[in-house]
């Protein structure tokens, strides 16, 4: 069966975030033959467009140039744990904090979802149904932190989350058929996982085109009493 068969109409429209890194790489690839689908990047190559979620007026401009357009899925698939470049790893402990690291994984993984939301849940479509998903994390659960640790991160996917949750219910009031929701995708094989998947099962360690599969099939079955939800690659929800 077509990715996305069952809940999309036929040659729908998709614009992905985050188009260059490995998952959103695989989610272009995996829509391209379903759909006509628009890359977002902060460094674009090809027909890609250019955006930049850390930088509010970079989004301005793009929701400018898209003007007049809408989609029916709008996935966000940008994100940051660690930058080597910038000795920037997860903590293991709170004396590792520092202010201008945490505030950069703030500013990719919660306030860059907050702006896309801001100026791009206009552009999905009203009469059909319609999503616009962010990657999140398992870690970003507060009930399920049992192991402490990674606290920027945990608590940026944990503010995206509360953002997700917000927006759906905001959007729910004037738009029931909007869905709003974050994506678990399970550890996968991209630069973002490459340094602490060592002791990770095989069975449980995807490749992208994998985790994206899992993704679409979310989805594809995801109602509007999904949305304001953080649903994992086999579809159960991830507690707040």
């Amino acid at each position: 069966m077509s990715v996305l068969a069952n809940s999309f109409p036929s040659h729908f429209r998709a614009l992905v975030f985050g188009a260059r890194g490995g998952l959103g790489a695989a989610f272009m690839e995996a829509l391209a033959p379903r759909c006509h689908v628009q890359g977002v990047a902060r460094n674009p190559t090809g027909n890609m467009l250019k955006g930049d979620i850390c930088e509010e007026a970079s989004l301005a401009a793009l929701a400018e140039q898209l003007k007049g357009e809408r989609f029916h899925l709008i996935i966000n698939a940008t994100g940051l744990l660690h930058d080597a470049r910038a000795d920037l790893q997860p903590e293991k402990a709170l004396k590792q904090l520092d202010a201008d690291k945490m505030a950069r994984v703030l500013a990719v993984n919660a306030i860059g979802p907050a702006m896309v939301l801001k100026y791009f849940l206009p552009f999905l479509v009203r009469e059909e149904k319609s999503v616009m998903a962010h990657l999140s994390a398992r870690v970003g659960s507060i009930s399920d932190n049992r192991m402490g640790g990674w606290t920027s991160y945990r608590a940026a996917k944990a503010a995206q989350n509360m953002i997700v949750k917000n927006a759906a219910i905001e959007t729910a009031r004037r738009d029931k058929q909007k869905i709003i929701i974050g994506l678990h995708p399970g550890t996968v094989e991209t630069d973002l996982s490459a340094p602490f998947r060592g002791g990770v099962e095989a069975a449980k360690l995807f490749t992208p085109a994998q985790s994206v599969a899992y993704l679409l099939a979310v989805i594809d079955a995801a109602t509007p009493q999904d949305s304001g939800q953080v649903l994992a690659w086999d579809g159960r929800p991830i507690p707040a």
